[in-house]
């Protein structure tokens, strides 16, 4: 089992998701919560497609944290 950081953002019309630990691995969505719906089935596709080519899987690495300022 991994866990691996997404990053979802709003665009002007819909959702954008990637996951910075494998590059190339993204999804969009009307909603946020459909495009992480989707990048969860295009990980385990990216994955299943990385072992299928003999690619190792990446260690996660990236870690995602939250800065507060004032504005």
């Amino acid at each position: 089992m991994r866990r691996f950081a997404i990053v979802i953002e709003r665009a002007d019309s819909n959702y954008a998701a990637y996951v910075p630990d494998l590059p190339g691995c993204v999804a969009t969505g009307e909603t946020a919560e459909e495009a992480e719906r989707l990048l969860r089935e295009a990980i385990e596709l990216h994955v299943e497609g990385m072992r299928e080519d003999g690619v190792p899987i990446p260690e996660p690495s990236s870690t995602v944290e939250y800065v507060e300022i004032d504005a």
